[in-house]
């Protein structure tokens, strides 16, 4: 790709020196620095700032359209100055979007999540409920078919799926079990009454990790999100 030197270097680095390295530049200079990040390692950069600054670069993320040369121009001087090198020049704009915004908050915990929602509520309703309509939570795992549910219970270790179950919809349960051969289900079934109970943060954790597939398989074009017309089958 076109990332360059300045970027791919944030790329290795821990989520928390990347914070620490950009929190004190200005909020569209970090929405423009993380739109060319992955998107969970831009949602974890992002859990390091205090409430109000993440909240204010998600929004600007959302808003972002496409990035103008002049912003590009300020973000490789301080890339420069913050990474200390020549090449960090930044050769493609990456576009940000409701879409975009959506992404990095399906990797933030729920709580996280509720508060920057709110904040694009005041800001603008509509941007709010395009970035929530762009978010694929566990609850729409329901909405895949039978196939795609199928491809993603042979990828998920069976420990991770009884956790990210035990804060779900009985709906959701029954789907994922009529999925399965007779002996799994019931050995599932089994696993799922016999676990104590869970703290919401390991659920949500184990939820999170599952989705990632989804996501990777969706990316890879092995199966269609419900819900959001993404692919048509005749």
């Amino acid at each position: 790709g076109g990332d360059t030197a300045g970027i791919e270097s944030l790329k290795w680095m821990d989520a928390g020196a990347v914070a620490e390295l950009i929190k004190n530049e200005h909020p569209q200079i970090i929405a423009t620095i993380l739109v060319h990040l992955d998107r969970d390692q831009a949602s974890e950069v992002l859990s390091f700032f205090v409430e109000r600054l993440r909240n204010d670069v998600i929004l600007r993320i959302a808003t972002l359209d496409g990035i103008q040369p002049t912003a590009l121009k300020d973000l490789n001087e301080v890339l420069t100055k913050l990474l200390t090198g020549s090449s960090n020049t930044i050769k493609k704009a990456a576009m940000g979007g409701t879409r975009v915004a959506a992404e990095i908050l399906n990797f933030m915990p729920a709580s996280l999540e509720t508060s920057v929602i709110a904040t694009v509520r005041d800001f603008d309703p509509e941007i709010a409920q395009k970035i929530q309509d762009e978010m694929f939570t566990f609850d729409n795992v329901n909405d895949l078919d039978d196939r795609a549910i199928q491809l993603l219970l042979r990828e998920v270790q069976s420990e991770s799926l009884i956790v990210a179950l035990k804060g779900t919809s009985e709906e959701l349960r029954e789907k994922i079990f009529k999925n399965m051969s007779t002996r799994a289900s019931e050995m599932l079934r089994e696993d799922l009454e016999a676990k104590g109970p869970v703290r919401v943060s390991e659920v949500e954790a184990e939820q999170k990790e599952i989705l990632k597939i989804v996501r990777r398989l969706a990316d890879e074009g092995q199966i269609a999100l419900g819900g959001k017309g993404e692919e048509a089958f005749v």
